[in-house]
């Protein structure tokens, strides 16, 4: 099932997530939403709190389903290790019709759960380490305008909050 995504300003996009006990069905079911409505959107990477649910998961495929090995779970992720710099645009789902160059680790190792409750460690480089640390910071309740600093960031939030206040957000 396709779920709506969140926008930027949403509450549950400002908080940090709840780790997740016990991997359920009802887990299960939210990954498979997870992956339906970031294919749909189309995008490489979606976090729980971008579909309202305040967890650790997220999913991303910087093949955007173009590789059957492109898809990856992650269930209470952390980093091992980060590294070097990257500097390249990037965009979010949850602020639709926004981008800006974001300052992230070259390289990034995430260890979490899959879905079978199984620990998996993934190292990750360009792409794929931006996209983990873009969902990363999802679920510490954190947004890539966040990483903006002074007129850069002013302008995204101010257009965002014109266009909320015209019923256009």
């Amino acid at each position: 099932m396709i779920r709506p995504i969140v926008k930027y300003g949403e509450h549950v996009l400002h908080l940090a997530a709840e780790p997740i006990t016990t991997v359920t069905g009802e887990i299960g079911d939210l990954v498979r939403d997870m992956v339906e409505t970031m294919y749909a959107a189309p995008g490489v990477g979606l976090a729980a709190p971008q579909v309202g649910v305040p967890l650790r998961v997220f999913v991303v495929d910087v093949s955007a389903g173009r590789s059957k090995d492109g898809l990856m779970t992650f269930i209470n992720p952390e980093f091992v290790e980060r590294e070097g710099l990257q500097l390249e645009e990037e965009g979010c789902l949850s602020v639709p019709g926004f981008a800006a160059t974001v300052g992230r680790p070259a390289r990034a190792v995430v260890k979490g759960l899959d879905l079978e409750g199984r620990e998996r460690i993934v190292e990750g480089r360009g792409l794929l380490a931006r996209a983990f640390q873009h969902e990363m910071d999802h679920l510490e309740g954190r947004v890539f305008v966040d990483r903006l600093h002074g007129i850069q960031r002013d302008l995204i939030v101010r257009r965002i909050r014109k266009l909320s206040r015209s019923g256009k957000w």
